[in-house]
């Protein structure tokens, strides 16, 4: 496990900053109802990506694989809020998945690259705080945590992989590198709202 987090903390460059983590541990509610909100639209994007490339095979194979795996995850974070009383609400959506988007370049070869590519930066960061966050949780939710570490690990991976193999190498590692830094500046900038990918909490933080 510690040769994959070593892959993934090299990948994405930097860590969670600890205001981010003790925020999470104080508003445990908000973690699991984005966390849940999370493995949906890791789900979600799996299927897009499935249906925008609908002839390209082994994405498709490995694409319904992923949202299956995804939507076991909701359904565990799920069952982790029932038995802790957290009710379901609607959540405003963070800025970091909004804002890796940005990136993404509007035409082919370039917009599949980019797509695959913020994917794996999205997974990197999930496992990455899977990786800060268990140790200080309780037994339960600290082994589901440590758990969800492999299959993210796994993502990430598989994510890079199809970008190499749907797109050129040269082009997928200057985007890698230019992508890099905006992700880092989403984690670690001061952040109004706490959410399971948001920045450094520099207010009181939104509920909703």
């Amino acid at each position: 496990m510690r040769t994959d987090l070593d892959d993934i903390l090299a990948f994405l460059g930097s860590e969670t900053p600890r205001a981010w983590i003790d925020a999470a541990l104080n508003h445990q509610d908000l973690l699991l109802l984005d966390h849940k909100n999370c493995e949906y639209k890791a789900a979600s994007n799996a299927l897009n990506l499935m249906a925008k490339y609908n002839t390209s095979e082994v994405l498709m194979n490995a694409m319904s694989r992923l949202a299956r795996e995804e939507l076991v995850h909701h359904e565990q974070v799920m069952k982790l809020m029932k038995t802790r009383g957290v009710e379901l609400r609607p959540l405003t959506p963070s800025r970091y998945a909004m804002g890796l988007r940005r990136v993404v370049r509007r035409s082919e070869p370039g917009m599949m690259t980019d797509i695959l590519i913020v994917s794996a930066f999205i997974e990197a960061r999930s496992c990455e705080r899977f990786a800060a966050l268990w140790p200080h949780l309780d037994e339960e939710l600290g082994k589901f945590y440590k758990g969800l570490l492999e299959s993210e690990g796994r993502h990430f991976k598989n994510y890079l992989k199809l970008a190499d193999l749907y797109g050129d190498p040269e082009d997928v590692a200057a985007r890698i590198a230019a992508i890099r830094p905006i992700e880092q500046a989403l984690i670690a900038d001061p952040d109004p709202e706490f959410r399971f990918h948001s920045g450094t909490p520099v207010s009181i933080l939104a509920t909703a």
